[in-house]
């Protein structure tokens, strides 16, 4: 049998959920497709879906060779974009893990420009804010925000996220503004749990680092309660400034010890170091850098998340 048609035939199969989608996907019959996959699971010795008249099941051999089959294939495509010539159209599925309030405020944008301008690279983006592992995913690119640690990914520096320090000006009015960030013990925190040291906020002066232990009574990795506690007064942030910027600009939150914030993290680009860059996955980075090329405006972006 053909091994590469089935393992095409079969990936395609799960992904789109029926064989008649399948076929419809690959421009071949349901038989065709359907004899395929049955080829395949005789080529393995195993049963890897269940067939019912309603619907599809993978079983438990198939959910564990779908995605190395996936993988294979993708594989196959990244050796292709890999000798294909330096003009060569990005094309192909792009696998993007990328922050999920960051990724919906500021790069819905950037996605949809960018499928407009290649239209052959199927962009396949989870929004997520756990940190993915590149190459055991399967992931093409990963969008980050951070201060870049050493790393086997090759990173490509997008642009620049300022630290900021706000609360809302009824919380001033009541509790008085710092004037040093030692001052902030007599302080509530909202605790953003996904900086380095959570309970203990990074601050600059005299161009050393130093910390300052806070407290209060909520500390939670998700932006949208970050940004809606600080706007109700509840406490004082400290963190990434695109997550409150556009309630900064409407006056709703007030920034304070701006001399002693922390140096800026930065939005990265990150892929894998041991293959060869694709197509896709140049295109893509180069557009985010071309997109964020000049500090972004992120307070002109207004969250409904």
């Amino acid at each position: 049998m053909d091994l590469l048609s089935g393992i095409k035939a079969f990936v395609t199969t799960v992904d789109q959920g029926s064989f008649s989608q399948a076929a419809r996907e690959l421009g071949a019959s349901k038989a065709t497709v359907s004899k395929q996959v049955a080829g395949l699971e005789d080529h393995l010795r195993v049963r890897l879906l269940h067939r019912t008249t309603r619907k599809l099941n993978l079983t438990d051999e198939g959910r564990l060779y779908v995605e190395r089959a996936r993988k294979i294939l993708e594989d196959l495509e990244d050796a292709e974009d890999a000798i294909s010539p330096s003009g060569a159209e990005p094309r192909g599925r792009l696998r993007i893990s990328a922050p999920h309030t960051f990724g919906a405020m500021h790069l819905s944008q950037v996605l949809a420009a960018f499928a407009e301008r290649y239209p052959l690279v199927h962009l396949d983006i989870e929004f997520a804010d756990r940190l993915v592992n590149l190459v055991d995913e399967g992931y093409d690119v990963a969008v980050r925000i951070s201060k870049l640690q050493d790393s086997s990914l090759i990173a490509r520096r997008i642009a620049p996220v300022a630290m900021t320090l706000c609360a809302a000006p009824g919380y001033w009015q009541v509790h008085g503004k710092p004037s040093h960030p030692r001052d902030l013990g007599a302080h509530k925190a909202i605790i953003y749990s996904y900086l380095s040291t959570p309970g203990e906020w990074q601050f600059r002066e005299a161009g050393k680092t130093f910390s300052v232990k806070v407290g209060g009574n909520l500390t939670t990795n998700n932006d949208v309660v970050l940004r809606s506690a600080a706007v109700q007064g509840l406490g004082i942030f400290y963190g990434p400034q695109f997550i409150v910027s556009h309630a900064l600009y409407k006056g709703k939150l007030e920034t304070a010890l701006e001399d002693f914030c922390a140096d800026p993290l930065a939005v990265y680009a990150l892929y894998p170091s041991n293959r060869n860059l694709s197509p896709k996955v140049r295109a893509f980075v180069d557009f985010l850098v071309e997109w964020f090329r000049h500090t972004p405006d992120w307070e002109q972006t207004e969250s409904t998340l």
